[in-house]
């Protein structure tokens, strides 16, 4: 479904969508103007650098990333600029800091009640596995007494019983058919 914009008689406004893609087109124009401004020319003589052992927070850095600059220099331009505490200060609330490769020490209290929970856990478990045994044994002990079950012969009748001589039903030859 598509909304009507209503556009007001005698206000000189635009319509949404007009007004949208006008905008749309000019931010496509806008940055392709910055981005041809802001390149740095590879032809261009490397920028004058000042003394990297005075360089501040408040230095400007941008020349250092050039790209005629000496890499030695330029890593020795970012390593003074990351070493300043604004960066190198460590967030006390980071989660990730810690080395979690160097476990900490578990108190001994703490030691001794995780022993006391495996030993009642493994009590438990040999308890129900002698439980098991157990009533495995007795279930075999219970099959053994039992009498086998009748074995259910194929001339058996519909009621399960077996057939009635063909006699009773005054067909001497058992020859009737019905």
């Amino acid at each position: 479904m598509t909304r009507k914009i209503e556009e007001h008689p005698g206000d000189d406004r635009e319509a949404f969508l007009s007004r949208w893609s006008r905008k749309k087109t000019e931010l496509r124009e806008v940055p392709q103007k910055a981005n041809t401004e802001k390149s740095a020319d590879p032809n261009a003589p490397a920028p004058e650098l000042p003394p990297i052992d005075k360089l501040t927070f408040e230095s400007d850095y941008s020349g250092f990333l050039h790209p005629k600059v000496d890499e030695d220099t330029r890593r020795a331009a970012l390593k003074k600029l990351f070493s300043d505490p604004h960066f190198s200060a460590i967030d006390m609330m980071d989660v990730y800091i810690d080395d979690y490769s160097k476990p900490d020490p578990i108190p001994a209290a703490m030691l001794a009640g995780l022993r006391q929970a495996q030993n009642i856990l493994a009590r438990a478990k040999e308890m129900d596995e002698e439980s098991a045994r157990e009533e495995a044994a007795e279930n075999r002990k219970a099959q053994a007494l039992e009498p086998p079950a009748p074995e259910s012969s194929s001339g058996t009748g519909s009621d399960g019983n077996a057939p009635e001589p063909s006699s009773a039903h005054g067909d001497p030859g058992g020859t009737s058919k019905t």
